[in-house]
């Protein structure tokens, strides 16, 4: 006769350090008689793989500099850079992760040669890539997801309209319907580790349809990354 060690997943919580279990229904209890108890290993298995991607999603992201708080010398994004890696370091220490989101004006040149994103991400920060502002600044996609492989956790996906087209849109359309190569770039940016692909849109005139196009176009990517 062989008795099976029933085993939950219990974690800290950051604001005060107190002991939560893992429920049943993906959520944290103070309370041990909600936790969900596994009896066998790979039931366990499948509650601490949930509960470590909770712990993979607790990124902060700085998303975006105003246009007076932008240096104007790679010395001035240097100086940011170096801030932002303390700022990462700090947050590491309590368990989070820190991330940068661009627009289009980390991708024009410095007159040194160098771009602000690679002063502001340096060694350490890692990227919340929006590569449809990455192209609207006038640099390749591609290029800078493999400069970043690996420290690419969150990716927006966002499409461009062909040039004259949505104009009451900003320019921007549903994923899938403009000029973005999103198959191709999709499968990039899984191969480079992200982890979390978010549909975004700055500006659309309805948001049902653009969540319901932008949904079947990102299933279609994702398939076409896993066959």
């Amino acid at each position: 006769m062989s008795i099976a060690t029933a085993k939950a997943v219990t974690a800290n919580r950051l604001r005060d350090g107190a002991v939560v279990f893992r429920r049943a229904d993906g959520g944290w209890s103070l309370r041990v008689e909600e936790a969900a108890i596994a009896d066998a290993e790979s039931a366990a298995q499948q509650l601490l793989t949930s509960a470590e991607q909770d712990a993979a999603a607790a990124l902060v992201v700085a998303p975006y500099l105003t246009p007076p708080e932008r240096p104007t010398s790679a010395e001035g994004w240097n100086d940011l850079g170096a801030r932002l890696a303390q700022i990462s370091a700090r947050l590491a220490a309590d368990g989070l992760r820190f991330a940068w989101h661009n627009h289009d004006f980390e991708f024009s040149a410095l007159p040194d040669g160098s771009f602000p994103i690679e002063h502001l991400l340096g060694d350490a920060v890692l990227w919340e890539a929006d590569l449809a502002w990455v192209s609207r600044g006038g640099a390749d996609p591609e290029h800078w997801v493999a400069r970043y492989r690996g420290r690419i956790p969150l990716v927006h996906v966002k499409d461009i309209a062909p040039a004259g087209d949505e104009a009451d849109e900003d320019g921007w359309t549903d994923v899938g319907t403009g000029v973005m190569p999103w198959p191709k770039l999709w499968a990039q940016c899984v191969a480079a580790g992200a982890e979390i692909m978010v549909a975004e849109h700055d500006n659309p005139s309805n948001f049902v349809r653009f969540a319901r196009v932008s949904a079947d176009s990102m299933r279609r990517f994702a398939a076409g990354a896993r066959s």
